[in-house]
């Protein structure tokens, strides 16, 4: 049997696990920008602990390895939680979306100030000589306005995410790097290394070029001009 058909027969095995990388990035990418978004607010708020805990809480998780922070999560957080009397497990990709998440948070933190930032201060008076609140301000009038300067940085965000998705399979998730070395191990052949690890490599440029491509798109036709 060729190369090729092997491949082939392992194909559908390798897309589940893919796909699974897929679903991890998005997940990870949602909690992210949740907690990422009051961070990124927290940073610019006129109380001095909120304003402080935030920026630290960014600069610590922007900085840190993501794959110290997942160890981190696999070590730290238990391996079932108890509702009741009931024990519920908590699995090995559950810990690897917070893992993930953590630094995402610390990025889009970043991205959200730097949005806010953007937008002159013209508006903020303005809002003012409208009797607007702060939060109203913020909320109505200057928001609305940055998240198009966020999207594109938020984009390139979710790709770097996706490139290191599978860095979970190092903490026993069965995602697609997990999947190829199964097959690796099943077929015992050397020279499947290139055809698996390659079909990979295209499958992750696939899904991220057009992100990449998008996001330039954007940048030119969102960025201050």
């Amino acid at each position: 049997m060729s190369h090729l058909e092997i491949l082939e027969k392992w194909m559908p095995l390798l897309l589940q696990g893919f796909l699974l990388d897929v679903v991890i990035s998005m997940m990870a990418m949602l909690l992210g920008t949740l907690t990422g978004v009051g961070l990124g607010v927290g940073q610019l708020s006129n109380n001095a602990f909120l304003k402080r805990t935030s920026i630290l809480l960014t600069q610590f998780f922007r900085n840190a390895p993501w794959l110290v922070l997942l160890f981190f999560c696999i070590l730290l957080l238990p391996y079932q939680v108890f509702v009741g009397n009931h024990a519920l497990p908590f699995p090995a990709w559950l810990k690897g979306i917070i893992g993930l998440a953590l630094p995402v948070m610390g990025n889009v933190s970043e991205v959200v100030r730097g949005g806010i930032q953007s937008i002159p201060s013209a508006q903020w008076e303005a809002a003012q000589g409208l009797a607007l609140s702060r939060s109203q301000t913020l909320r109505i009038v200057i928001l609305p306005q940055a998240v198009k300067r966020m999207l594109p940085p938020w984009m390139n965000a979710y790709a770097v995410l996706m490139m290191a998705t599978p860095l979970v399979s190092i903490v026993g998730v069965e995602d697609s790097v997990m999947v190829a070395r199964s097959v690796l191990a099943a077929e015992r052949d050397p020279g499947l290394l290139m055809p698996v690890y390659g079909f990979l490599l295209a499958l992750f440029f696939i899904y991220c070029a057009p992100i990449a491509r998008l996001t330039r798109k954007l940048e030119a036709r969102f960025s201050p001009q």
